[in-house]
């Protein structure tokens, strides 16, 4: 099953893709915020194109587990999402992959002009990974 992550945000809205096994996660690209209209589009190519059936979307959370404003902001966006495409949709935790992804990036030597295009679909990324990652039996 292929899944397609989304890292939500209020510039950039980052996308990560599992491979077909849903094994392997891959940041995909980014797609800016507004107009919200041109987003939604291009998701809709995306899930058409690389056969998507889920949607992942990163919940932000408090480091205490709680929820903030950024969450209830994620909340209504997957309402939107609920109502625009026609596949499961599941939140899941992104505590501090924004975090890891610039950490990620930095130690690669990726520079700070380039960082800011990257990050978010990086982010994406490290979310999908954890989600998969919670599928593999030890």
């Amino acid at each position: 099953m292929r899944v397609l992550a989304i890292d939500h945000g209020t510039k950039r809205i980052g996308l990560a893709i599992s491979d077909e096994l849903g094994v392997i996660a891959q940041p995909l690209e980014f797609v800016l915020a507004e107009p919200f209209a041109g987003f939604l589009s291009r998701l809709k190519e995306i899930i058409k194109e690389k056969q998507v059936e889920l949607l992942l979307v990163g919940m932000p959370r408090n480091m205490d587990g709680s929820y903030g404003p950024a969450a209830l902001k994620v909340q209504e966006f997957m309402a939107v999402l609920k109502d625009t495409v026609a596949i499961p949709i599941k939140s899941w935790d992104e505590r501090l992959t924004s975090a890891q992804a610039n950490r990620f990036l930095i130690a690669a030597n990726v520079r700070r002009d380039q960082r800011k295009e990257k990050v978010d679909k990086m982010a994406a990324a490290i979310l999908l990974q954890s989600y998969l990652d919670s599928f593999v039996q030890s």
